[in-house]
Protein backbone atom coordinates (compact mmCIF):
# COMPACT_ATOMS: atom_id res chain seq x y z
CA UNK A 1 0.00 0.00 0.00
CA UNK A 2 3.05 2.49 -0.11
CA UNK A 3 2.08 3.61 -3.32
CA UNK A 4 -1.40 5.07 -1.94
CA UNK A 5 -1.98 8.71 -1.06
CA UNK A 6 -1.82 9.69 2.31
CA UNK A 7 -5.11 9.62 3.26
CA UNK A 8 -5.46 6.36 2.03
CA UNK A 9 -2.90 4.88 5.18
CA UNK A 10 -4.55 1.40 6.13
CA UNK A 11 -3.27 -0.36 9.51
CA UNK A 12 -1.46 -3.08 10.25
CA UNK A 13 -4.35 -5.76 9.53
CA UNK A 14 -5.29 -4.58 6.29
CA UNK A 15 -6.62 -7.49 3.84
CA UNK A 16 -8.28 -6.87 0.78
CA UNK A 17 -9.59 -10.44 0.84
CA UNK A 18 -10.89 -9.92 4.50
CA UNK A 19 -12.40 -6.47 3.65
CA UNK A 20 -14.38 -7.80 1.16
CA UNK A 21 -15.52 -10.54 3.19
CA UNK A 22 -16.95 -8.09 5.78
CA UNK A 23 -18.71 -6.46 2.57
CA UNK A 24 -20.54 -9.80 2.53
CA UNK A 25 -21.04 -10.33 5.85
CA UNK A 26 -22.78 -6.59 5.98
CA UNK A 27 -25.04 -7.05 3.18
CA UNK A 28 -26.05 -10.28 4.55
CA UNK A 29 -26.97 -8.76 7.18
CA UNK A 30 -28.92 -5.83 5.36
CA UNK A 31 -31.25 -8.04 3.52
CA UNK A 32 -32.13 -10.34 6.79
CA UNK A 33 -33.52 -6.85 8.72
CA UNK A 34 -35.22 -6.00 5.96
CA UNK A 35 -36.42 -9.12 5.79
CA UNK A 36 -38.29 -8.48 9.07
CA UNK A 37 -39.20 -5.36 8.85
CA UNK A 38 -42.99 -5.29 9.33
CA UNK A 39 -45.83 -2.24 8.79
CA UNK A 40 -46.94 -1.25 12.17
CA UNK A 41 -43.33 -1.02 13.47
CA UNK A 42 -42.18 1.57 15.26
CA UNK A 43 -38.69 2.86 14.11
CA UNK A 44 -37.34 2.36 18.11
CA UNK A 45 -38.40 -1.38 17.54
CA UNK A 46 -36.37 -1.78 14.11
CA UNK A 47 -34.14 -0.58 15.23
CA UNK A 48 -33.69 -3.25 18.44
CA UNK A 49 -34.64 -5.99 15.64
CA UNK A 50 -30.96 -4.89 13.53
CA UNK A 51 -29.56 -5.12 16.55
CA UNK A 52 -30.75 -8.27 17.48
CA UNK A 53 -29.83 -9.42 13.81
CA UNK A 54 -26.14 -8.34 14.60
CA UNK A 55 -25.84 -9.87 17.48
CA UNK A 56 -27.21 -13.34 16.19
CA UNK A 57 -24.51 -12.82 12.80
CA UNK A 58 -21.54 -11.62 15.13
CA UNK A 59 -21.62 -8.42 14.02
CA UNK A 60 -23.18 -6.33 16.64
CA UNK A 61 -19.64 -4.34 17.37
CA UNK A 62 -20.27 -1.61 14.80
CA UNK A 63 -17.60 1.06 13.68
CA UNK A 64 -21.04 3.21 13.62
CA UNK A 65 -24.80 2.76 14.87
CA UNK A 66 -27.64 1.57 13.44
CA UNK A 67 -29.12 3.95 11.42
CA UNK A 68 -32.78 3.18 10.64
CA UNK A 69 -35.21 5.58 9.03
CA UNK A 70 -38.63 4.68 8.43
CA UNK A 71 -41.44 6.94 6.01
CA UNK A 72 -40.91 11.00 6.65
CA UNK A 73 -37.84 10.38 7.90
CA UNK A 74 -36.06 8.90 5.25
CA UNK A 75 -35.22 12.58 4.50
CA UNK A 76 -33.34 12.63 7.33
CA UNK A 77 -29.24 11.52 6.59
CA UNK A 78 -28.04 9.23 8.93
CA UNK A 79 -26.33 12.08 11.30
CA UNK A 80 -29.19 13.77 12.22
CA UNK A 81 -29.78 13.21 15.82
CA UNK A 82 -32.37 10.64 16.76
CA UNK A 83 -33.61 12.88 19.13
CA UNK A 84 -34.67 15.09 17.13
CA UNK A 85 -36.59 12.62 14.78
CA UNK A 86 -39.91 11.31 15.55
CA UNK A 87 -40.56 7.69 16.36
CA UNK A 88 -42.77 6.99 13.35
CA UNK A 89 -44.57 3.88 12.54
CA UNK A 90 -43.71 2.14 9.24
CA UNK A 91 -47.01 1.94 7.14
CA UNK A 92 -49.16 -0.11 5.14
CA UNK A 93 -47.69 1.64 1.89
CA UNK A 94 -44.15 3.18 2.83
CA UNK A 95 -40.67 3.50 2.83
CA UNK A 96 -37.36 2.65 4.69
CA UNK A 97 -33.36 2.78 4.97
CA UNK A 98 -31.31 0.54 6.45
CA UNK A 99 -27.64 1.70 7.13
CA UNK A 100 -25.10 -0.42 9.42
CA UNK A 101 -21.48 -0.38 9.60
CA UNK A 102 -20.63 -3.64 11.43
CA UNK A 103 -17.10 -4.63 12.01
CA UNK A 104 -16.16 -7.90 11.23
CA UNK A 105 -13.08 -9.32 13.10
CA UNK A 106 -10.73 -6.61 12.66
CA UNK A 107 -12.06 -5.57 9.44
CA UNK A 108 -14.80 -2.85 8.65
CA UNK A 109 -18.19 -3.31 6.40
CA UNK A 110 -20.46 -0.16 5.92
CA UNK A 111 -23.66 -0.68 3.72
CA UNK A 112 -26.68 0.82 3.01
CA UNK A 113 -30.07 0.33 0.97
CA UNK A 114 -33.68 1.38 0.85
CA UNK A 115 -36.73 -0.78 0.59
CA UNK A 116 -40.81 -0.30 -0.09
CA UNK A 117 -43.54 -2.39 1.37
CA UNK A 118 -47.18 -1.90 -0.12
CA UNK A 119 -47.25 -0.45 -3.84
CA UNK A 120 -46.88 3.07 -3.94
CA UNK A 121 -45.45 3.73 -7.43
CA UNK A 122 -43.78 7.14 -5.82
CA UNK A 123 -42.30 5.47 -3.15
CA UNK A 124 -41.18 2.08 -5.49
CA UNK A 125 -39.61 4.28 -7.75
CA UNK A 126 -36.75 5.18 -4.73
CA UNK A 127 -34.63 2.39 -4.05
CA UNK A 128 -33.99 2.14 -7.93
CA UNK A 129 -33.27 5.78 -8.76
CA UNK A 130 -30.73 5.99 -5.66
CA UNK A 131 -28.99 2.72 -6.78
CA UNK A 132 -29.10 4.09 -10.55
CA UNK A 133 -26.89 7.50 -9.11
CA UNK A 134 -24.79 5.33 -7.19
CA UNK A 135 -24.46 2.53 -10.13
CA UNK A 136 -23.47 5.89 -12.82
CA UNK A 137 -21.19 7.38 -10.24
CA UNK A 138 -19.33 4.57 -9.56
CA UNK A 139 -18.81 3.80 -13.61
CA UNK A 140 -17.40 7.17 -13.82
CA UNK A 141 -15.54 6.57 -11.17
CA UNK A 142 -13.84 3.36 -12.86
CA UNK A 143 -13.66 4.90 -16.29
CA UNK A 144 -12.60 8.10 -15.75
CA UNK A 145 -10.35 8.29 -12.30
CA UNK A 146 -12.32 11.73 -11.39
CA UNK A 147 -11.31 12.49 -7.51
CA UNK A 148 -13.82 12.34 -4.63
CA UNK A 149 -14.78 15.89 -5.33
CA UNK A 150 -15.74 15.44 -8.79
CA UNK A 151 -17.80 12.36 -8.07
CA UNK A 152 -20.01 14.34 -5.58
CA UNK A 153 -20.60 17.10 -8.65
CA UNK A 154 -21.66 14.13 -10.70
CA UNK A 155 -24.02 13.14 -8.53
CA UNK A 156 -25.67 15.91 -7.96
CA UNK A 157 -26.18 16.21 -11.54
CA UNK A 158 -27.31 13.00 -12.06
CA UNK A 159 -29.81 12.82 -9.36
CA UNK A 160 -31.17 16.46 -10.58
CA UNK A 161 -31.61 15.00 -14.32
CA UNK A 162 -33.59 11.74 -12.64
CA UNK A 163 -35.88 14.35 -10.94
CA UNK A 164 -34.77 14.04 -7.62
CA UNK A 165 -32.46 16.45 -5.30
CA UNK A 166 -29.02 14.94 -4.02
CA UNK A 167 -29.13 15.03 -0.24
CA UNK A 168 -26.39 17.80 1.34
CA UNK A 169 -24.00 16.52 3.63
CA UNK A 170 -23.66 13.09 2.78
CA UNK A 171 -20.41 13.01 1.05
CA UNK A 172 -18.58 9.19 1.29
CA UNK A 173 -15.96 8.24 3.74
CA UNK A 174 -12.98 5.91 3.94
CA UNK A 175 -12.84 1.88 5.48
CA UNK A 176 -9.95 -0.05 6.87
CA UNK A 177 -9.27 -2.61 9.29
CA UNK A 178 -10.81 -1.40 12.23
CA UNK A 179 -10.58 1.51 13.17
CA UNK A 180 -10.03 3.67 10.10
CA UNK A 181 -10.49 6.84 11.73
CA UNK A 182 -7.12 6.60 13.32
CA UNK A 183 -5.90 7.21 9.71
CA UNK A 184 -8.07 9.80 8.31
CA UNK A 185 -11.49 10.96 9.17
CA UNK A 186 -12.50 13.27 6.35
CA UNK A 187 -15.21 12.89 3.83
CA UNK A 188 -14.48 11.00 -0.05
CA UNK A 189 -16.35 14.48 -1.42
CA UNK A 190 -13.27 16.47 -0.01
CA UNK A 191 -10.46 14.15 -1.46
CA UNK A 192 -8.64 16.06 -4.90
CA UNK A 193 -7.27 12.29 -5.66
CA UNK A 194 -8.76 9.80 -7.25
CA UNK A 195 -9.51 7.41 -4.86
CA UNK A 196 -8.19 3.94 -4.70
CA UNK A 197 -10.64 0.69 -4.92
CA UNK A 198 -11.81 -1.04 -1.84
CA UNK A 199 -10.67 1.53 1.19
CA UNK A 200 -13.71 3.88 0.35
CA UNK A 201 -17.70 4.02 0.61
CA UNK A 202 -19.57 5.70 -1.59
CA UNK A 203 -23.09 7.20 -0.30
CA UNK A 204 -25.99 8.36 -2.21
CA UNK A 205 -29.07 9.95 -0.23
CA UNK A 206 -31.72 11.61 -2.59
CA UNK A 207 -34.85 13.14 -1.86
CA UNK A 208 -37.96 13.57 -3.66
CA UNK A 209 -38.39 17.27 -4.82
CA UNK A 210 -42.24 17.82 -3.53
CA UNK A 211 -42.85 14.25 -1.44
CA UNK A 212 -41.45 13.76 2.21
CA UNK A 213 -39.64 10.90 1.62
CA UNK A 214 -36.21 9.76 0.26
CA UNK A 215 -34.02 6.93 -0.63
CA UNK A 216 -30.40 5.38 0.48
CA UNK A 217 -27.66 3.31 -0.94
CA UNK A 218 -23.99 3.15 0.07
CA UNK A 219 -21.25 0.76 -1.04
CA UNK A 220 -17.71 0.37 -1.51
CA UNK A 221 -15.88 1.89 -4.24
CA UNK A 222 -14.62 -1.56 -6.30
CA UNK A 223 -12.63 -2.01 -9.69
CA UNK A 224 -14.71 -5.12 -10.59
Amino acid sequence: MSDMHVEERVGPHYDKAKMLEARRHTWHAIEKIAAAIRPGMRESEGVELAKTVLRDLGLLRGWHGVYLRFGTNTVLTYWDKDKDAPDVVLRDNDIFYIDIGPVWEKWEGDGGDTFVVGNDPQMQRAPAAARQVFDRVHEKWRTESLTGAALYDYATEVARSMGWELAPGVLGHRLSDFPHKAFHSGTLAATAFAPATDLWVLEIQIRHPTLPFGAFYEDLLLES
